[in-house]
């Protein structure tokens, strides 16, 4: 058993005895408390579902980590390290400042009450790493030091459908509680977990694409003898605290409170979002707590790129940024990037030009001419000649259309008259056994025999004869392009042993033996030419 897998036991166990003392107590309206003044019991209370407006000019940072708290001189980014860093997301629900500003302190919630707040994610994110919780408590002109025992609780999914992950619990020792001295004081505490630690917190999909994150008030400084009807002394008490900007995410902010009956908060105890609960109840502002993490998945420097002529790819952020396309960020999917569709010009059968994006010009029946190309002067289209591969000229073409054929676009008002397209070569070939890639006109001119467009001289047989410039004709044996003795006088050195053309033998019909047959099989051939 881990550590964290005892301090959760622990801490259910204790949950379990306070919410039996709740059920246990009867249970007062809200707000039927003495105030500043004095309780039923004798002591100073606050109103049960109070908020304290304070303003903390900073905050003080209390840094921890399943291990312990962390040292002072570690950096301001809680240790997490570079690639961590680039796949880091934030989720907040609150548009407080983190390092100080106004609040309002919670100063109603007894120990063992819970705030939450519950993240939605993409499905492409989970399964996540959690690297840092940050949760905001305060003061407000306390005449002592205060003391705050605390558990967070992580859950895939929601609070009361989901399942809890893993908990950490402060015990004064390994990890500390919150302590804060007399006054107005406010403090950000920041669990992080060490990118090092073997024991990573990994939160999976439970199929809600949620996350929540729990903070529960495990041990009041002051707390009353009767939490159903009478809040703590807010002198004596630190608490939770809540934004100033109103209530912006009420489904997605929760309370659980203790079962004080059906007058409770919430009635008959439990898990409840702030925006079920009544007025009295539900604070006026987000729960101040926010969480960072990043996908298991990510990839450092790694993301979607949303290509300037259109589309998405995933690469590098260099590459990204060489090509002129868009980073979407870290570990981003192309999914899910939504990458704005380019503009071109688009031609018209009128000869009308206008820039628009393609769906809109293949919807109207025009010709796209490509993403972030212009139309010409006086709304033109930037249409010209295309020199084919074959040589040939086509006019009246768009550059997109003339690359889709592979050709040259020979620019925008061009025509065939001027284009002078180049002239395809192909393998000449000479009587001598000469072979050349040369054009048409070139070979016909040096007396060749032109083998057509994009022929090549390759020898593949090496017998120094290109393959496209050999006969192809048996009784040719010196492959020289004529029939005539001298193939028979090679055959027959060929056929004595003596020596025979590059690439030649005497087994004639190809049976695997040298006899008269292959001698029969050549004059028969010989006779009957090519």
């Amino acid at each position: 058993m881990t550590r964290l897998h005892r301090r959760a036991m622990v801490a259910a166990a204790l949950m379990g005895a306070w919410a039996g003392l709740a059920l246990a107590q009867v249970a007062a309206p809200i707000g039927n408390s003495a105030g500043d003044g004095a309780a039923a019991d004798g002591s100073s209370g606050g109103v049960r579902g109070q908020g304290v407006p304070v303003r903390f000019d900073s905050l003080r940072v209390m840094r921890v980590t399943p291990r312990g708290e962390v040292p002072p001189e570690w950096p301001d980014n809680g240790g997490i390290g570079p690639r961590e860093g680039r796949c880091n997301i934030v989720s907040n629900l609150s548009d407080a400042n983190f390092e100080g500003g106004s609040f309002v302190l919670q100063a109603g919630m007894a120990q063992g009450e819970m705030f939450a707040a519950t993240y939605t994610l993409l499905a492409s994110d989970f399964p996540i790493r959690h690297q840092l919780t940050e949760v905001i408590v305060g003061t407000d002109r306390t005449s002592v030091e205060t003391t705050m025992r605390w558990s967070l609780l992580f859950y895939s999914g929601e609070p009361t459908t989901g399942t809890l992950v893993d908990q950490i619990s402060s015990d004064g020792e390994l990890l500390p509680h919150i302590v804060i001295p007399p006054g107005t004081n406010g403090v950000n505490l920041q669990f992080l977990i060490d990118p090092g630690d073997p024991e990573q917190l990994i939160i999976p999909n439970n199929g809600s694409n949620r996350f929540t994150v729990a903070f529960r008030i495990d041990g009041l400084n002051a707390p009353p003898a009767n939490p159903c009807t009478q809040a703590p002394d807010p002198r004596r008490n630190s608490f939770l605290a809540t934004d100033t900007g109103g209530l912006q995410n009420g489904t997605a902010n929760w309370l659980f409170g203790l079962n004080c009956g059906p007058i409770g908060c919430p009635s008959n105890g439990g898990w409840a979002r702030f925006s079920q609960l009544i007025v009295g109840c539900r604070p006026t502002g987000d729960w101040v707590s926010r969480t960072t993490w990043s996908s298991v998945d990510c990839t450092p420097g790694v993301g979607a790129c949303c290509l300037p002529g259109g589309g998405c790819d995933q690469m590098t952020v260099g590459d990204c940024q060489s090509i002129g396309g868009t980073f979407q960020g870290d570990g981003s999917s192309c999914v899910n990037a939504n990458c704005p569709e380019p503009s071109g010009a688009c031609c018209f059968s009128n000869g009308f030009c206008s820039v628009v994006t393609q769906s809109v010009c293949a919807g109207a029946g025009g010709r796209f001419a490509g993403a972030n190309t212009n139309c010409g002067t006086g709304n033109t289209c930037p249409t010209g000649a295309c020199c084919l591969p074959t040589g040939e000229c086509v006019p009246g073409l768009l550059s997109g259309e003339c690359a889709a054929q592979g050709g040259l676009f020979r620019g925008v008002g061009s025509n065939c008259a001027g284009a002078d397209c180049p002239q395809p070569t192909g393998a000449c070939c000479f009587p001598n056994g000469f072979c050349g890639e040369l054009t048409e006109a070139v070979c016909q001119g040096a007396g060749g025999a032109w083998a057509g467009a994009f022929t090549t001289c390759v020898d593949s047989n090496q017998n120094g004869r290109a393959d496209v410039c050999e006969s192809g004709c048996a009784a040719d044996f010196n492959d020289d392009g004529f029939v005539d003795f001298f193939d028979a006088d090679a055959f027959v050195a060929c056929f004595e042993g003596v020596e025979c053309p590059p690439g030649k033998t005497a087994d004639f019909n190809n049976d695997g033996f040298v006899d008269f047959f292959d001698l029969d099989e050549f004059i028969a051939a010989f006779e009957a030419g090519c």
